[in-house]
């Protein structure tokens, strides 16, 4: 099928599904509901990772119909490993499952693609200190299981604004998809995904119309979409036909490795555990400076965008992967930076950029009082993809547990 048609199809199906799905969500209460640290008001469904399953079901399933069983290899592994997600996801946003059973499928899921497909990181490009690749060697399969864990969970953490993690997403779907228009060749999951994110955005991301989301993505959709990124970054950096290095293709997922490693080592640095959610992400300090979720979201997606241009440069310009390697650590380290001194960068931005309110917080973001204060500058609406979502409030019914 040509690849328009494709994309219009995808974009059009899921929206139909969701549409379709919303109500079901409702009856059965698959729902994200309102607690102490939400302000969002009323049940959001959680199926904006169903409705892009769907889409992907559907839309594959004619494509293999059509291309016979020569194509169905990588494609049926793909199924494989984003089913199982999809299923512990929709568990977990009913159930609540804890940690070792996410943990658990998302390892199963990153197998399926290493021995189902034959995806998984050999080398990590020329690094050696030699002038030569740096090759994995037996370290391939853990590495790469790592790595997947990694991405997966950190398209998880960035879930944390309406229209966030999926316009991160779709950027680096882009990114990707333009790489491939360049070097390679078409990439039907691309397609399919960008076109199906698009969809889902147009339910998620706060409009003139619509001040909230409709739908939510949901753990299903989150881990769904941290997979698939994984999967293109891997498939496309490795091998003799390789369409980007290793170290570009870090570039494309560098908002939501940085904001993952960044928040990771700040809550080790502080004795917490580095699973347990908090408001203290890049996101959070932009809100706190008095940028509305809409513009949060904009810069946010803003600055993915300039690491796909950073990589998409790179390879273009043939810099050695040493130097993208480099370059990709020091913007790092400048992240986790201003997330360590978040106080004085908000600070700055309210006085410098954004000049929304007068006065400034007497709080700092370090501690757990300070964070109570957030409510006083953050007057939008915002969920996280965490445990405590479920926690119903008394004024639900039961028939919502």
């Amino acid at each position: 099928m040509n690849s328009l048609v494709i994309s219009i199809a995808a974009f059009l199906v899921t929206a139909a599904v969701i549409v379709l799905l919303r109500p079901v969500a409702l009856h059965f209460g698959l729902v994200d509901l309102p607690n102490a640290r939400k302000s969002h008001t009323g049940q959001v469904p959680l199926i904006g990772g169903v409705s892009i399953f769907a889409t992907l079901i559907i839309l594959l399933s004619g494509h293999l119909l059509l291309t016979g069983p020569s194509a169905t290899h990588s494609l049926v592994a793909f199924l494989m490993a984003t089913s199982i997600l999809i299923v512990i996801g929709v568990w977990d946003d009913l159930k609540d499952l804890s940690a070792y059973a996410r943990f658990g499928a998302q390892i199963i899921a990153a197998l399926i693609m290493i021995y189902g497909a034959g995806i998984m990181l050999v080398d990590l490009g020329q690094l050696n200190f030699m002038g030569g690749t740096l090759y994995l060697g037996y370290m391939s399969v853990p590495f790469t299981v790592f790595a997947t864990l990694g991405i997966i969970n950190a398209i998880n953490m960035c879930d944390g604004l309406d229209g966030l993690s999926g316009s991160l997403a779709l950027t680096s779907l882009l990114g990707f998809g333009v790489a491939n228009i360049l070097w390679g060749s078409y990439d039907l999951i691309i397609s399919i995904m960008a076109a199906s994110i698009a969809g889902f955005l147009c339910f998620n991301m706060r409009t003139f119309w619509r001040k909230s989301a409709w739908v939510f993505l949901g753990d299903a959709g989150s881990m769904m979409i941290g997979l698939t990124l994984t999967w293109l970054a891997i498939s496309m950096s490795q091998g003799p036909e390789r369409v980007i290095s290793p170290s570009a293709a870090l570039w494309f997922l560098m908002v939501p490795v940085f904001d993952a490693v960044s928040m990771m080592v700040r809550r080790i640095m502080r004795k917490r555990s580095p699973f347990k959610a908090d408001k203290e992400h890049l996101h959070h300090v932009f809100l706190l400076a008095g940028f509305s979720v809409s513009e949060t979201v904009l810069i946010m997606t803003g600055f993915s965008f300039a690491g796909v241009v950073v990589g998409l440069g790179g390879m273009y310009l043939g810099l050695s992967d040493a130097v993208m390697a480099i370059a990709f650590v020091c913007a790092g380290l400048m992240y986790f930076w201003v997330i360590m001194r978040a106080w004085q960068v908000m600070e700055f931005l309210r006085r410098s950029i954004c000049r929304r309110g007068e006065g400034s917080p007497d709080t700092d973001l370090e501690y757990s009082d300070r964070r109570q204060s957030i409510g006083r500058y953050y007057s939008g609406k915002e969920r996280r993809c965490d445990h405590d979502r479920r926690k119903v409030n008394a004024s639900y019914s039961p028939k919502h547990k």
